[in-house]
């Protein structure tokens, strides 16, 4: 019976949580009324048998509890209408996808703040309790049940109406919706061993990239950014060695790459091509993301086709992250001397003032051009930048191969 239940829950969570959103307003009524209706479930289910419809059963159940409460709050005269129209509602007129949808699109709504938007996105879409999503925002539950509060309440007195976007506004509404599920996988992707491992945000942020798919199925850069997601996340066992060091993706053992990931994100991205639009952002990092997952060795990589899809992205976003990359690509595609002459381009650019990563790619190239004084003094420099104390590991070691004491 419990293993019957969270199917259901996997399964219809979502759609009745949004359907009660939908109807009543009322965020946390609705969240609180699929919990008791499972909660009721494990109480009746072993007793009366499992129902021939569980999640049927739990929409029954859930929608009974939200009128209950509903009846209780009679005095409040807006919620008369809102149990008229709930009692009136069979439960398989809750339109599932249309509600999920919705449900994402308000959560990711323009007006609220970045940090609101992943945070309610994990508390409502996902299911993670409040202490769930306070751990990955590595703060205080309070504090997290205080920025939902307010995140909701700006939902209520901003009018911020539970609807998909109008047609002509749809485009823009969606980048912000992948904005959202692209930052929550980065920053479980960018965390390591010995900064705690986040696989909680990237199986999340996979999970939404497949419902967004799953919702908007000719969106190209939708199926993109799902592609993206799951050829990053294929190689995240090998970027750790046995101690927890970081290592480049040319020295990694490739065989430790997740095949069933690599593929199920090629045919992602086959889908974002087969719409035939030009590429976009997340299709041209899902393109190179492609082009390193698909190499056999580190030295068959297709450099060339990489170099060329950072001068698209380029073209598409005066981005000086990019622009870095880029270098990086150059210096594997040409060698670290115009690898160097890429880098002397960008790395004046002041949005790149103290980003750690400036010195480490200048020590890496530098180390590779043989000229080992510059390069141990682009490592201390890179050192002293590092946030993580896994990066401080792998800067420390490569000043050891350089002979620098430890």
């Amino acid at each position: 019976m419990a293993a019957a239940l969270d199917r259901a829950m996997v399964e219809g969570r979502l759609r009745i949580v949004a359907g009660l959103i939908r109807i009543t307003g009322d965020w946390e009524l609705a969240q609180d009324c699929v919990q008791d209706a499972a909660v009721r479930a494990l109480d009746r289910w072993p007793h009366d048998g499992l129902p021939d419809n569980p999640l049927a059963w739990l929409t029954t159940i859930a929608q009974r509890r939200a009128i209950d409460v509903l009846r209780r709050r009679r005095t409040e005269r807006e919620k008369l209408a809102v149990l008229q129209r709930l009692s009136e509602r069979e439960p398989t007129q809750m339109s599932a996808s249309d509600d999920r949808l919705a449900l994402l699109f308000t959560c990711c709504h323009p007006a609220l703040p970045l940090a609101g938007r992943v945070a309610l996105t994990l508390k409502t879409v996902s299911g993670l309790s409040t202490r769930e999503v306070a751990r990955a925002f590595l703060v205080s539950e309070a504090t997290m049940g205080q920025r939902l509060l307010r995140t909701k309440n700006k939902i209520t007195h901003a009018g911020i109406s539970f609807q998909v976007p109008a047609p002509h506004r749809l485009a823009e509404r969606t980048a912000g919706v992948l904005a959202v599920v692209y930052l929550l996988f980065n920053e479980g992707y960018s965390a390591t061993e010995g900064d705690g491992v986040r696989d909680d945000l990237t199986v999340e942020a996979l999970t939404l990239s497949g419902l967004l798919a799953e919702l908007l199925p000719d969106d190209d850069e939708v199926h993109s950014l799902r592609a993206l997601l799951l050829l990053q996340q294929a190689r995240r066992a090998a970027r750790l060695d046995a101690d927890g060091d970081l290592v480049p993706m040319d020295e990694q053992d490739r065989s430790r790459w997740n095949q069933r990931q690599i593929g199920e994100g090629i045919n992602c991205l086959l889908a974002a091509r087969a719409t035939g639009r030009t590429a976009g952002p997340y299709r041209l990092q899902a393109e190179i993301a492609a082009r390193h997952s698909t190499a056999p060795s580190a030295d068959q990589t297709d450099w060339a086709g990489i170099v060329d899809c950072y001068d698209a992205l380029l073209r598409r976003q005066d981005s000086p992250v990019v622009a870095l990359n880029r270098a990086v690509a150059i210096g594997f595609r040409d060698g670290p001397d115009p690898g160097l002459a890429a880098l002397s381009q960008v790395e004046t650019d002041p949005r790149l003032s103290g980003y750690h990563l400036v010195p480490a790619v200048r020590a890496d190239l530098l180390r590779r051009a043989g000229r080992t004084p510059m390069a141990l003094e682009a490592y201390r420099d890179a050192l002293a930048a590092a946030p993580t104390a896994a990066e401080r590991r792998f800067l420390r070691r490569r000043l050891r191969e350089l002979g620098a004491p430890d």
